[in-house]
């Protein structure tokens, strides 16, 4: 059943991007607010019947973490990367796949019959070998955690072509059959290059990218993938995995690429709507 969206109207800025492909990212803590996560469903909804094909890419980091203390597994990360034993690889293919995935799609068909749940494992959708964490200048190993080598759009396409809204749970499959754990920003930042898409929008629980990490007093508007790239080495925490996703979707075509807080409502009509500078952190190729 069709229901009436709420929140902003028509946005004519929208009409610009009918036909072309935005890629989204929404991260675990947005997904864990109920009212935030239906605003956040019902966007999606009005930008694709704008003529926007749109595909999402979802997190659950604390989702997966609250399941792991539920059966009692420790919760560990090295190097801001999660350590993936094959126990903690079943939950998480349990809680993104689901739960995190199945409550969204749920929210986005209750305006039409639009979002279709799948994982990077789906179609060989993410090809992954295993990724290893740095720390202090050493190699650690951090189990099966994944990094996107290969992107193979042929189900996404499909589902695009057929005005759907494909939802992706961030896991791979490596050429040997074994599944990984793959971060979301990079799922997303890869899925956007593959298909060529118009902007990436990363939405994250920050403003932007800040000026001068780590203070943060302001937040930089936008900044073209050379400056980021020379800025890489000195960023911290989870901001790390998002800018690298961006400067690899502009390198890769994506004419832009936005990191910007998801927790304030409209976030994402707002990024689709304002100019570089209007919202969150903007990435251009040049």
């Amino acid at each position: 059943m069709t229901t009436a969206l709420a929140g902003p109207g028509p946005l004519p800025a929208l009409r610009a991007l009918g036909g072309r492909t935005v890629v989204v990212k929404v991260g675990g803590n947005a997904m864990g607010d109920g009212s935030l996560l239906r605003t956040f469903a019902q966007d999606v909804v009005r930008i694709r019947e704008a003529g926007v094909r749109v595909a999402v890419v979802h997190g659950g980091g604390p989702q997966i973490s609250a399941q792991l203390d539920l059966v009692g597994i420790e919760a560990r990360f090295v190097g801001g990367l999660r350590v993936t034993t094959p126990e903690v690889l079943d939950v998480a293919r349990m809680v993104l796949a689901g739960k995190v995935q199945r409550d969204l799609v749920g929210l986005l068909n209750e305006h039409g019959p639009y979002a279709v749940g799948l994982t990077g494992e789906d179609a060989h959708t993410l090809t992954a070998v295993r990724r290893y964490a740095e720390v202090d200048g050493e190699i650690v190993d951090i189990g099966l955690v994944g990094e996107v080598t290969e992107v193979n759009t042929a189900a996404v396409d499909v589902l695009l072509d057929h005005g759907h809204i494909p939802v992706v749970s961030s896991l791979g499959r490596g050429t040997d059959g074994q599944i990984y754990n793959v971060n979301a920003d990079a799922a997303a930042g890869a899925l956007a290059a593959a298909l060529d898409a118009e902007a990436l929008v990363v939405l994250t629980d920050v403003p932007g990218l800040y000026a001068d990490w780590p203070r943060r007093e302001r937040v930089l508007d936008r900044l073209t993938a050379a400056e980021l790239e020379a800025m890489l080495p000195v960023l911290g925490g989870g901001m790390v995995p998002k800018m690298e996703s961006c400067l690899r979707a502009v390198r890769a075509g994506v004419r832009s690429a936005r990191v910007l807080d998801g927790r304030a409502p409209h976030a994402l009509l707002r990024a689709l709507t304002a100019g570089p500078g209007g919202a969150g952190t903007t990435v251009l190729p040049g």
